[in-house]
């Protein structure tokens, strides 16, 4: 628990440091950080307050989410390999706001595309859930339904002729650059309603890594337990996906750093999957932006590029931390 605690304090340093890099240098940051109201109309105040909070805090709340819903697939599959993309969900909220956005019927960002994500994500949970007849089935069914959705959402892609197709194309590998103050409208209560389920319902997921059967011996049933758990994730990613589209890797990742820094208990595990997940996301996307600025990098490939290597290290420093 202690390793982890530092988290609680760099978290906010690295969000005042990603408010005051960009393509564009701002004077005086930190007289309107705290002064908000100050001089609305010049050209730092509408940087940082219209151009990178927002961006800011859409990757804290997307990292976060992002992070606890790979905490809550890994441990109801109890298997260190599992998260939203290989369940298939991320695939599925993805293909769900696209339809909604190549139909007219919403806009990328919008509530409509948060119903749209969610229905495709719960539909593609449940597909893999009703197949599956084990854990390990779980995983690789999901595999199948992640791959086949993918594919859905790729040639649709390439066969659609409509000028914001391309714009579509770019979302789908994952960007912050679309991100207004609506947008941590939706994000900010999903999280927070999500991340309290999840930490309610951690004392159940601890019960599985001791097996189906012992789970059925003390009273419970792991089918329905982790069952509650993918829904919790499915509408987490479903935000995440219609916000700012697929982030690779973080949610496989950050479960894994926050075990080794706080345990495997569930509880502790999802808060600090959903730290851990917040600042690779944060540090990610403010590389992405800040680097070869004007351009812009991909920013799934950064955030396997800075979690990867993390990741490693804490395996093999730690051991086998997953029991």
């Amino acid at each position: 628990m202690k390793k982890a605690l530092p988290l609680i304090f760099l978290l906010p340093i690295i969000a005042i440091a990603a408010l005051s890099l960009g393509a564009t240098d701002v004077s005086e940051l930190f007289r309107y950080l705290f002064n908000p109201w100050l001089n609305p109309e010049s050209a730092s105040h509408q940087i940082i307050w219209q151009i990178r909070a927002p961006r800011v805090g859409a990757a804290i709340l997307v990292g976060a989410a992002l992070g606890i819903a790979g905490s809550l697939a890994q441990s109801s599959t109890n298997n260190p390999l599992a998260d939203p993309a290989i369940l298939g969900t991320s695939a599925g909220a993805a293909l769900g706001v696209l339809l909604g956005v190549l139909t007219n019927v919403v806009t990328i960002g919008s509530i409509g595309a948060v119903v749209c994500a969610a229905i495709g994500a719960m539909a593609a949970t449940v597909l893999t859930f009703s197949l599956a007849r084990s854990a390990l089935q779980l995983i690789t069914i999901g595999i199948g339904v992640s791959a086949i959705l993918n594919a859905v959402v790729g040639l649709t892609l390439s066969a659609v002729n409509r000028p914001d197709a391309r714009s579509i194309s770019f979302w789908s590998f994952g960007s912050l650059s679309l991100v207004t103050t609506k947008t941590l409208y939706v994000l900010l209560p999903v999280l927070i309603i999500g991340a309290v389920i999840a930490w309610k319902s951690a004392p159940t997921l601890d019960l599985l890594s001791l097996g189906d059967a012992s789970v059925r011996h003390i009273g419970h049933n792991a089918q329905r337990v982790r069952f509650r758990a993918f829904a919790i994730l499915a509408v987490l990613v479903a935000v995440t996906v219609s916000s700012v589209g697929a982030i690779a890797f973080l949610a496989l990742a950050a479960p894994h750093i926050a075990r080794y820094l706080c345990g495997p208990r569930n509880r502790v595990l999802v808060i600090y999957s959903g730290l851990v997940g917040a600042m690779i996301l944060l540090i990610a996307d403010t590389a992405a932006r800040a680097l070869i600025p004007p351009f812009e990098l991909p920013i799934g490939l950064l955030t396997s590029l800075i979690g990867a290597p993390i990741l490693i290290a804490t395996l093999k420093k730690s051991g086998d931390v997953w029991r």
